[in-house]
């Protein structure tokens, strides 16, 4: 089916394909019977498949990465696709825009993704609201947090704990967002002292409530094997549970896309397979650092099974997907989740 579809979505220019698509799929997934019948078409469960972190039951090693949702307005849509967990977000204080269009790109040729998004959400409030309204059931969801762009790095620790506070009673876990190329200055931010002001307001409020969230750090492939070692550091010394890698790169080496097109893309974060190989080096290398007591989640360039089955022997205890999806469609889910059952 989707195979048919991808030619025409392919046609739109890609933040317009992904706006049809997911609001389409929302529209049919209200309907109780096609509901129940695109979950049973794209279940597959195996016990093999079951993973639990930080007291939490994972149905399946499988999420869907933040970006893909970000106000959490396809959560029950996306539920029917057998993902072991989804990722809201970045979702911000406030609401803001994000970057002038187009600002979202395919290179077909390198199976990859160009995004300068910037955050573009309707702000923590909206995101609470339809939390509140949604049954979760089983299904893990987290909240992936972040600053608005004109909030000054200095007073970016408010940004994250508003969010963090808000979010706090309507999300299995939390990730703090440090690591996107599109909001000027973020990445400054996962330097030792300003993470650790950070980290340190939001395990400070968690102390004092009777549920306890996992936070986990997601962070750049970019960094240097230093800065990569300062920031396991921190997160070792707050107890921080856990590390998402990665996000996506600036680097453009190696593409096979024609240079001058690139260039017309212009500046944003790239996500795809030309990913796959730095994102596993840096979960290997947070592994080995740690003796595995560090939980990785894997992300960037799985758009397989094998490509999943990478990460994980890799260290990864649980991965994600979003750029896999556009070229694989949704179908990816169920092959990752059968290939890993039998591996």
């Amino acid at each position: 089916m989707y195979k048919l579809l991808k030619p025409v979505l392919f046609a739109m220019p890609a933040e317009r394909a992904h706006h049809v698509t997911t609001a389409l799929f929302g529209f049919l997934t209200q309907v109780p019977i096609v509901n129940g019948l695109i979950s049973r078409i794209f279940a597959y469960n195996d016990p093999s498949l079951v993973r639990e972190f930080w007291g939490l039951r994972f149905n399946n090693p499988v999420g869907l990465a933040a970006g893909f949702d970000k106000d959490g307005k396809y959560i029950r849509a996306m539920s029917t696709l057998g993902f072991g967990f989804i990722e809201l977000g970045t979702v911000t204080p406030r609401p803001q825009p994000g970057n002038p269009k187009p600002r979202l790109f395919r290179l077909p040729k390198d199976r990859a993704l160009i995004n300068r998004l910037g955050f573009n959400n309707q702000g923590v409030d909206l995101l609470v609201k339809r939390l509140k309204s949604f049954d979760k059931k089983e299904l893990i969801i987290g909240g992936n947090i972040g600053k608005n762009k004109d909030t000054p790095n200095d007073d970016a620790h408010e940004d994250y704990q508003i969010c963090f506070e808000k979010l706090y009673d309507h999300v299995d876990y939390f990730v703090v967002n440090l690591s996107s190329p599109n909001t000027p200055g973020l990445r400054e931010l996962q330097g030792k002292e300003p993470l650790r002001k950070i980290l340190t307001g939001l395990t400070s409020f968690r102390q004092k409530q009777d549920v306890y969230r996992p936070i986990l750090l997601k962070i750049a492939p970019d960094m240097t094997q230093g800065a990569l070692q300062d920031v396991i550091d921190i997160v070792q010394e707050l107890s921080i549970e856990g590390i998402i890698a990665t996000n996506t790169t600036i680097g453009r080496s190696g593409l096979s896309t024609e240079s001058t097109k690139v260039a017309d893309m212009g500046n944003g974060g790239l996500s795809g397979d030309p990913l796959t190989a730095r994102s596993t080096e840096v979960i290997d290398y947070i592994t080995k650092s740690t003796d595995g007591q560090l939980p990785v989640v894997g992300v960037g360039g799985i758009s397989s099974g094998a490509a999943a089955k990478q990460k994980i022997d890799a260290g990864a205890s649980l991965v994600q997907v979003y750029s896999g999806m556009v070229y694989e469609g949704p179908f990816l889910i169920k092959r990752i989740k059968r290939y890993l059952s039998q591996h």
